[in-house]
Parts: C-alpha cells; structure tokens; sequence
C-alpha cells in the first residue's frame, strides 16, 4: 500500500475530490453516532424499531438525492443545461442506491447463517453487524485504492483480475445448492488454532481474559 499513498495524496488534495472527503466523512460521523449513541446499549432490536431505523436511514439516503439534485453542477464543457444535469446526476444516484440495496439482500441470509452457527444473542447481533459491515467496507476501499494504483502502473494485471472474477463465478456456478459449512471455513479454523477465542460470550467484549490470559 505504501506505492499507493502519493497517487492517492495527491488525487485527495485535488479540488474535485473534496465533496467525496466531506461525503465520507459525514458517513463515518453517522456510523459513529449509530453505535456509540444511538445504540450504545447493547438490546434486542424488535421489529417496530427496526422498520422505524431502516426508514430513518433511506430518508437520509434520499435526502443526498435532493441535494445533488438542486446543488450539482455539470463538468465544465457539458453541454446539458444545469437543471438536466441535476436531474441526471440524481437519477444516476438513486438507481444505483436501489441496486446496491437489492443485491445486499442475499446478505441478509449469510447474516441469518453466521448469527445462528455462532449462536449470537439477539441483543448482540447490532453490534456484531455493524462492525461486521465496517470491517467489509474496510477492505473493500483497500482492495479498490490498491487495485486502482496497480491497474494504474501496471495494465496487464486486468487480465488477472479478470480471470480470478470467471474463476469465481464459474466455481460457483458449479456449486450449485451445495450446503455451506461455515466451520470448515480454513480462515475460521486458523484463527481457531492460532488465536485464544473463547467458546461464549462476555457481556458483549470483543476481548476478555480467561485465567490470566487475552482472549477473543
């Protein structure tokens, strides 16, 4: 990653990379408030709250649509008016709000497998989803900054990637409705060996110390 840091200093530091700062930013304030104020006492998220949440959170979602629509303003030499171009870059930005959404579903039922193989207490399940997502999002921006400053020097590695995408759909293709076995998993079972983890839970730490030692 350290090849990557001046492509990326620099394209930061650039004028138009500014609203994405502020975006992010304003992202990560509000994943803040979600654990550390809004639900910063671990409790089992019933129905009526989730449904309230999950409106509270698509608001939210569809108010950025409004302001792109009524603050964008077009590259310079477009030659769409202002307003089309608003509307565009709304419409741009919704559609991809509603496909992200659905293709997340299929999450939903990983998520469902992992809390009941895990036995996660209801009242923990918030908290173990959001630092889930969390450490998803991590990696995903680090695989697409170094992608990007790899692609960027090196072209020929596309095809690599390429091929590893066809590899993984064709494996799973193949697949079919095999059943999944998340404690086979190998990184499962080298964290098991290499790491102390614990069998329960401790009042929701992810870090406790059993006979004097640091566990998981």
């Amino acid at each position: 990653m350290f090849f990557a840091a001046p492509y990326w200093i620099e394209r930061l530091t650039h004028s138009d990379a500014i609203p994405w700062v502020l975006f992010n930013a304003f992202v990560l304030v509000m994943l803040l408030l979600d654990l550390f104020v809004f639900h910063r006492h671990a409790h089992e998220v019933r129905m009526k709250e989730a449904v309230l949440w999950s409106l509270f959170w698509i608001s939210l979602a569809m108010s950025f649509a409004v302001l792109l629509h009524f603050t964008y303003e077009p590259q310079a030499g477009a030659t769409d008016p202002s307003s089309l171009a608003r509307r565009g870059a709304a419409l741009k930005y919704i559609t991809g709000y509603l496909v992200e959404l659905s293709l997340s579903v299929d999450n939903l039922f990983v998520f469902l497998m992992l809390f009941a193989y895990f036995a996660v207490p209801r009242s923990y399940q918030h908290r173990v989803l959001f630092w889930g997502i969390v450490g998803a999002i991590i990696m995903r921006i680090v695989f697409i900054l170094a992608g990007v400053a790899i692609i960027n020097r090196l072209h020929w590695v596309m095809f690599i990637f390429g091929a590893f995408l066809v590899f993984t759909a064709a494996k799973l293709a193949a697949s079919g409705d095999e059943e999944v076995h998340p404690e086979k998993n190998p990184i499962l079972r080298l964290a098991r060996r290499w790491l102390p983890v614990t069998r329960g839970y401790h009042a929701g730490a992810f870090f406790t110390r059993v006979d004097e030692r640091l566990c998981v």
